[in-house]
C-alpha cells in the first residue's frame, strides 16, 4: 500500500525529463557517424532535398522524377531539418530519433496510467533498448514515424475510454483522430486501418457497442479529414493518375499480390519479432500469459491488456498474410509488447517476486550464448565470401565486444536475481542492451563502402561544374544525388522510377545504352558511377574511353576525359 502511494505521487514530469535525457543520449550516440545507406536512406534524403531546392512541397520527386509511392509527412519533416540544420547525416536522422523518443514517452505515460509508474518506466526501457526499435530510431525510413504516430493515436484512444464524459475524454479522443490522420500522412491507409481493426475487434470481443457513442465520431472524423485530406486533394489535382496508382497499386495490389517482389512465407515475421525484441524476448511469453484473461468472464478486468494483445497480434497477422514483407513493417507491434513486458516485470521495482523471472533469465543466458557464438564465428563463416567477409573481418573487434557484453550481462542479471535483487537484475539487462546496441552503432560506419557511395561522391563533387553530367550506369545509387546536390542521368535502369517516367518526358535523364554511348563518346566531360564488374565489361567492349578516378567497395568512379584522370 505504501508503495502504491509513492507510485501515485511520483512526478511524471520528472520521469519524462529523465527518460528524455537518457533515451535521447542512447538514440543520438554517433547518430551522424554513418553515411546514408542506399537505397532507403538515400531516397528519403533526396526527396526532401529536391523539395527544398524546387519549392514544390506537394508532389514528391526522386532524381527529378515524380515519386508517389508514399505520403508526404516524413518528407516535410526532413525538409524542415535541411532548412534548420543543413543536409548532413545527423540532421536527416534527427526525426527518426526524436519520433523514437516520442514513442518511448507515450509508452511510459500510458503504461503508468494503466499499470503504475514502475510499469511505465520499465516499458519505456524495454522499448528503447531492444534491437529493432533502436535500429529503426537511427535509420532514415518512414517506419519509425508511422510507429510513433500510431502509438500516440492508439494509446490516446485507450486512455480516453477510461475517462468519464468531459474535457479530458474529448481531448484524448481528438488526439486519437489527429495522430491517426498524421499516420495516414506518414504511410497511407494503415494509419486508420490499424486503429480501426484493433478497436473494432476489441469492441466486438467485449460486446461494448456503447463505446461507439462516446468516441466523438462526428467531430473526430472531421478533424481527421481536415488534417489528412488536403494534401491528397492537392496532389491528386496536380497528378491525375495519383489516386489509382497510390490507393490501388501501392496499397491493395502491393498487399494482395507479389507485385513488389517482396514475398516471404507467412511465418517470416515471427522470428523477426522474437529477435528484434532482444534482450527482452526472454520475458515475452510470461508477460503474455500474465495478461491473458483466465476466463471469458475476466475480459473486462483485463480490458487494457486485451487491447494491447489485439494491437500486437492483429498487426502481426495483417503483415504475415501480405504478399509484401520487409523486416521494418512489424515495428508497430513493439510498443504494446513493451507495455505488457513492463507490467509483468513491474513488481521487481519494489523487490517483490516476479513469477517466472529466473526462467526468463536462464532463457536470456541461453540466447546470449547462441548469439555470442554466431558473432564470434561470423568472420570465419563469411571468410570465403568476398562481398561480406572483408567487412566482418573489419568488424571482428566489435563483434567480440558485443558477444562479451551479452554473455557477461546475462550472467550478472541471473546472479543478481538469485541474490534477491530483481530490480538490479533488470537494470543490468537494460545497460547490457544499451551497450550491445552502442557497440554495434560504433562499428557500422566500417560498412559504409559496402552500402553507400559517399566516398566516391566526395571525390566527385569538387570536379563538378554547373552543367557537368553525372551518370549511373545500369544502376541507381540513391544516395549520390543527395551528396552531390543534383540529379543524375540513369543509364539502362528504371526500377521504382518507372511510374514517374510515364508521366513526364524524362528522355534526357533516363536513357538507354545507345544514347549513353553517343554522349560518352562526345567531347564533353562526363562522370559515371558503376560497379567494378560493369567497368570491366565496358573496358572490354572497346567502344569508348574510360578513365578510373576512384574506387570504393564494389563501385568505381569513371570519366571519359583523360585530363581528369
Amino acid at each position: 500500500m505504501q508503495a502504491e502511494k509513492i507510485d501515485m505521487h511520483a512526478s511524471w514530469i520528472k520521469d519524462v525529463l529523465i527518460l528524455s535525457f537518457v533515451i535521447g543520449l542512447l538514440f543520438s550516440f554517433m547518430l551522424g557517424s554513418r553515411a546514408f545507406w542506399e537505397p532507403d536512406e538515400g531516397r528519403y534524403v533526396e526527396i526532401p532535398r529536391e523539395m527544398v531546392a524546387t519549392g514544390n512541397y506537394v508532389t514528391p520527386r526522386l532524381d527529378g522524377v515524380i515519386y508517389l509511392e508514399k505520403p508526404v509527412l516524413f518528407y516535410w519533416l526532413e525538409s524542415a531539418s535541411i532548412r534548420l540544420f543543413g543536409l548532413n547525416e545527423w540532421s536527416m536522422r534527427l526525426w527518426p530519433a526524436l519520433l523514437g523518443l516520442v514513442g518511448c514517452i507515450a509508452v511510459y505515460l500510458a503504461g503508468r496510467q494503466m499499470y503504475g509508474r514502475s510499469a511505465g518506466l520499465i516499458a519505456a526501457t524495454v522499448l528503447s533498448t531492444n534491437v529493432l526499435y533502436y535500429a529503426l530510431a537511427r535509420i532514415i525510413t518512414i517506419d519509425m514515424p508511422i510507429t510513433a504516430l500510431l502509438s500516440v493515436s492508439m494509446l490516446a484512444f485507450l486512455l480516453g475510454t477510461k475517462e468519464p464524459e468531459g474535457t479530458r475524454r474529448r481531448f484524448l479522443m481528438w488526439t486519437f483522430y489527429a495522430f491517426a490522420a498524421l499516420a495516414i500522412l506518414a504511410k497511407g491507409l494503415i494509419g486508420i486501418v490499424f486503429p480501426g481493426m484493433v478497436i473494432g475487434a476489441w469492441i466486438l470481443i467485449r460486446n461494448d457497442w456503447r463505446l461507439l457513442r462516446s468516441m466523438y465520431l462526428p467531430s473526430g472524423l472531421v478533424l481527421l479529414l481536415a488534417i489528412a485530406a488536403p494534401w491528397h486533394i492537392l496532389v491528386a489535382h496536380a497528378n491525375p493518375t495519383f489516386l489509382h496508382y497510390y490507393f490501388i497499386r501501392q496499397h491493395f495490389e502491393r498487399y494482395l499480390t507479389p507485385v513488389a517482389h517482396r514475398y516471404q512465407p507467412a511465418w517470416f515475421f515471427i522470428p523477426i519479432a522474437l529477435a528484434g525484441l532482444f534482450p527482452w524476448t526472454a520475458f515475452l511469453f510470461q508477460a503474455l500469459r500474465r495478461s491473458l484473461p483466465a476466463s471469458w468472464s475476466g475480459l473486462e478486468k483485463e480490458r487494457d491488456a486485451l487491447y494491447l494483445i489485439l494491437w500486437a497480434g492483429l498487426i502481426l497477422a495483417f503483415f504475415s498474410f501480405s504478399d509484401s514483407k520487409l523486416i521494418p513493417y512489424i515495428l508497430p507491434i513493439f510498443p504494446p509488447l513493451a507495455i505488457l513486458v513492463g507490467r509483468y516485470l513491474s513488481p521487481a521495482w519494489y523487490g517483490d517476486k516476479v513469477p517466472g523471472l529466473r526462467t526468463g533469465l536462464w532463457t536470456l543466458l541461453a540466447a546470449s550464448v547462441a548469439i555470442a557464438v554466431l558473432l564470434i564465428a561470423a568472420p570465419q563463416l563469411t571468410a570465403t565470401d568476398p562481398k561480406i567477409g572483408t567487412y566482418t573481418t573489419m568488424l571482428s573487434p566489435y563483434l567480440y565486444a558485443m558477444a562479451a557484453t551479452v554473455v557477461a550481462g546475462s550472467i550478472a542479471a541471473l546472479v543478481l536475481a538469485y541474490r534477491g535483487r530483481p530490480l538490479r537484475s533488470l537494470a543490468v539487462i537494460a545497460v547490457m542492451g544499451a551497450l550491445f546496441l552502442s557497440i554495434l552503432a560504433s562499428g557500422l560506419p566500417l560498412m559504409d563502402s559496402k552500402n553507400s557511395v559517399k566516398a566516391l561522391a566526395l571525390d566527385l563533387k569538387p570536379l563538378l561544374e554547373p552543367h557537368t553530367e553525372v551518370m549511373n550506369y545500369h544502376a541507381y545509387y540513391q544516395d549520390l544525388p543527395a551528396y552531390i546536390g543534383r540529379r543524375v542521368t540513369i543509364v539502362g535502369f528504371k526500377g521504382e522510377l518507372a511510374y514517374g517516367t510515364t508521366l513526364e518526358n524524362d528522355s534526357a535523364w533516363i536513357i538507354g545504352d545507345h544514347t549513353f554511348w553517343r554522349r560518352w563518346q562526345s567531347p564533353r566531360t562526363i562522370y559515371m558511377l558503376t560497379t567494378r564488374k560493369l567497368y570491366a565489361q565496358l573496358r572490354a567492349s572497346g567502344q569508348g574511353r574510360f578513365y578510373l578516378l576512384a574506387r570504393s567497395g564494389d563501385n568505381v568512379l569513371l570519366t571519359n576525359t583523360e585530363t581528369r584522370g
